[in-house]
């Protein structure tokens, strides 16, 4: 039994040693770059007067809109679904995607019929 513990602690430390191998270094690289110092630096004023040459509208400004909706009409949707209590509900937020049946609609009519 002493014998399996000291085989198994000797096998995980030759583990743990072949692990922690790191890479050689192998020193600061040479400079292959055929540009002087001045194009470099005439690229670089060039390139940061530019901009960001992969942003689609972050420098385009203000885009213009023009809404079918009259300003009235849009504010009247949005003070109406305000003011409803069921608008907001998403099944997502309730146990197992049931939303409880104090919050539904009621599945009732209101309007008034003849009797007979």
């Amino acid at each position: 039994m002493k014998a399996s513990k000291i085989i198994a602690a000797a096998a995980l430390t030759l583990l743990a040693a072949a692990g922690a191998q790191a890479e050689t270094y192998d020193g600061v690289h040479a400079l292959t770059s055929s540009a002087s110092r001045s194009e470099v630096r005439s690229q670089g004023v060039a390139a940061a007067r530019a901009g960001n040459v992969y942003a689609d509208g972050a420098s385009a400004g203000a885009q213009t809109f023009s809404s079918t909706a009259s300003r009235a009409t849009v504010r009247a949707e949005a003070v109406a679904k305000s003011h409803d209590p069921l608008a907001s509900l998403d099944r997502r937020a309730f146990y197992r995607d049931t939303v409880p049946a104090a919050y539904s609609k009621p599945k009732v009519s209101f309007t008034r019929q003849a009797a007979l």
